[in-house]
């Protein structure tokens, strides 16, 4: 995992993130690889792909098959096998190729500014929809991804603003963001990069196979978070708002203590901080986390 996700961001990334790499999002990729027809199919029945089997296993149950020693470790594997696959696919009900990657505010706006296909659109939430059964509007596509939502009622917010310039989309996701919601960037299916999502624990279809059962569905950011010790106030906000639980209290200093380990680098705890405290910085910095994410 480790080397494999350095050797690709280093080739496909500008400054060793794959993401900011504006080819990934044209139309002419989704045109060499014939993926208009399968982005349909597989929208048109979203809600069917978490129900179907994949490689003869069902997900229904499958919490306990992962808690199996040795057939959890087989199906792990299958599964990290099928969502980093880079061969071409084929059917729409297997996430072949699906591999995203928690980012920060910063390079959302980044990507939203200069990587990302016109049209843009927010859309529904279907993981929202689909675990707790409420729509709300918080993911991002763009280009051709657009085009097919556009021919799909149920992914089309009611009183929401739909369709966006990448300002209204930009000012979109630093709303969300600062609801402590989670930013991701998706291909979907490689190496067509199409979602920006704001995900929220524990609805998120992406999150929960890597934070329940290890599996590398996604990678952590590019980052983790630090804070300045001379401005923290040791108010406890910062441990309330991470999603991920890698922020503590020290009770004999007074002041968080940050599981390195255990952070994703998204950021959002930031929001919370009265005295600007927190901060990013590159996980390669951090030696005992270099290539690894």
């Amino acid at each position: 995992m480790m080397a494999v996700m350095c050797e690709y961001c280093m080739q496909h990334g500008a400054g060793g993130k794959w993401y900011l790499n504006a080819e990934h999002y044209t139309n002419e990729v989704v045109e060499k690889h014939d993926l208009r027809a399968f982005l349909l199919e597989q929208y048109t029945n979203f809600e069917q792909i978490s129900v179907r089997p994949v490689g003869g296993f069902s997900p229904v149950g499958m919490d306990h098959t992962f808690r199996i020693p040795i057939i959890g470790r087989v199906v792990k594997k299958m599964a990290e096998r099928m969502l980093h696959t880079h061969k071409p696919v084929h059917d729409p009900f297997k996430p072949k190729g699906h591999i995203g990657q928690v980012i920060p505010l910063e390079d959302a706006e980044e990507i939203l500014r200069h990587c990302a296909a016109e049209p843009l659109i927010e859309k529904n939430c279907m993981c929202r929809y689909m675990t707790r059964g409420y729509k709300e509007s918080c993911c991002i596509n763009f280009g051709v991804m657009s085009e097919i939502i556009d021919k799909l009622p149920r992914f089309i917010p009611e009183s929401e603003k739909y369709h966006l310039t990448r300002d209204e989309a930009i000012a979109r996701f630093r709303e969300h963001n600062r609801k402590g919601y989670i930013g991701t960037i998706w291909f979907g299916p490689f190496p067509y990069i199409n979602n920006l999502c704001s995900c929220e624990s524990p609805e998120c279809a992406g999150l929960r196979p890597r934070v329940d059962f290890g599996i590398k569905s996604i990678y952590k950011a590019e980052y983790v978070v630090h804070y300045h010790p001379e401005t923290c106030l040791g108010c406890g906000a910062c441990v309330k708002q991470c999603p991920f639980g890698a922020i503590s209290m020290d009770k004999a200093s007074g002041r968080p203590v940050i599981d390195f380990e255990g952070c994703y680098g998204c950021g959002v705890c930031r929001h919370v901080c009265a005295t600007d405290a927190l901060f990013l910085v590159p996980r390669d910095e951090i030696p005992a986390l270099a290539g690894r994410y």
